[in-house]
């Protein structure tokens, strides 16, 4: 029996949520067209009109809710909080569980691609040996899980009370998969969870250069650095905000679908591999169902004060966990390998991929596939 209440949850959205999502839409208050003819100050007026008014009158939340409850869903009450979570077992005998976890702006939605070929290989192609048991929870303050009532709900009691779900789900030896904030959770797992876990798989590993290596650069290290620069310089103000003034930020945000809607998707354009364009990367009705999970919520205010919990010290310590890294090329932190070898001593995968951004498994899913696929095939 697992130590913490675990009960079924299904999503079932009220349908005056949704008249009231339309009726705030048609009465948004509009700001004036920017002045640029790109998106360096935010996103443009047209297109954000242009979607907004497509969430309004043709996007259809009841058939993303039919997908999503094609799963189960359960609410685990981990470290007195309720944690929502997808469970999606596989048939193959021998499936290692796995455990992946969302960033920021994301949610369980990116990964609903991606459920299908981990669970169940053959039926896409693939070989038995490759299956797992699929857990996918919503984090702390995000989607259908609780929002924090009280502080210290950072990385590592995120990490701890994942480790903790896992043994409660009766998965004594399993892997963990994230990116963006679930890199770093995934990370603190591999750190705090050494008994259990065969191996951690990271997009978007987080890693810093040491000072001889800074002496040396490659050319390729010499463009993330680069590339680290720019965003530093011109894409972090949503983080500035995030990790500083969270409740004010929410009050917007809680209120205004549109103001949530640019809120995400200026991220889907500037961190996906779309070449300008984020519908170049992702579907709309993607895009969306994401946005969604934060307006629906109401998690705008709980989900960025993990900036505020974790964002300005982050835990850069060793990880002597198996560890598998897949580097994206549009993704906004890219380690070199030498530098995550610093940090993760036993890197057992490492690969640079020619296509995909920041949001892998959202983007690119056969690929992200294939890259789960083939760390963990090492440390079975």
């Amino acid at each position: 029996m697992p130590s913490s209440p675990i009960t079924p949850f299904r999503i079932d959205i009220p349908e005056a949520d949704l008249v009231d999502l339309k009726e705030r839409l048609a009465r948004t208050r509009w700001p004036e067209a920017e002045p640029v003819a790109d998106w360096s100050q935010g996103m443009p007026l047209a297109y954000t009109r242009e979607l907004a008014e497509h969430w309004r009158t043709t996007y259809d939340w009841r058939k993303t809710e039919a997908r999503l409850n094609a799963h189960e869903h359960f609410k685990a009450e981990l470290d007195c909080l309720g944690i929502h979570f997808l469970h999606a077992r596989s048939p193959h005998e021998g499936a290692l569980p796995l455990i992946l976890t969302h960033g920021w702006p994301g949610s369980i939605v990116e990964f609903l691609d991606v459920i299908g070929p981990l669970t169940d290989p053959t039926a896409h192609g693939g070989d038995a040996g490759d299956a797992f048991h699929v857990v996918l929870p919503s984090l702390p303050g995000y989607g259908f899980s609780d929002r924090p009532a009280e502080t210290g709900w950072g990385i590592d009691r995120i990490a701890r009370a994942w480790a903790a779900l896992m043994a409660d789900l009766g998965y004594h030896r399993y892997g963990a998969q994230g990116g963006d904030w679930g890199a770093m959770v995934t990370a603190s797992i591999g750190r705090q969870d050494p008994g259990h876990v065969a191996g951690i798989h990271m997009n978007m590993p987080v890693a810093m250069p040491d000072a001889e290596s800074l002496k040396d650069l490659t050319p390729q290290e010499q463009k993330a650095l680069a590339d680290l620069g720019t965003h530093g310089e011109w894409g972090t103000g949503y983080s500035k905000i995030q990790s500083t003034r969270p409740q004010t930020l929410g009050y917007a945000l809680t209120d205004s679908p549109v103001g949530q809607l640019a809120w995400i998707v200026e991220k889907f354009q500037e961190w996906t591999d779309c070449d300008g364009h984020p519908e170049n990367a992702l579907p709309r009705d993607h895009m969306l169902d994401n946005v969604m999970l934060y307006w629906l919520t109401g998690t705008a205010t709980s989900s960025a004060r993990l900036y505020w919990e974790s964002y300005r010290d982050p835990d850069l310590s060793e990880v002597g966990a198996p560890t598998g890294c897949s580097i994206f090329p549009h993704d906004i932190i890219r380690s070199s390998r030498r530098w995550a070898a610093n940090r993760f001593t036993d890197l057992r995968y490492w690969n640079e991929l020619d296509r995909g951004g920041h949001f892998a498994a959202f983007e690119q899913p056969a690929v992200f596939v294939e890259e789960v696929r083939r760390f963990f095939r090492l440390v079975r």
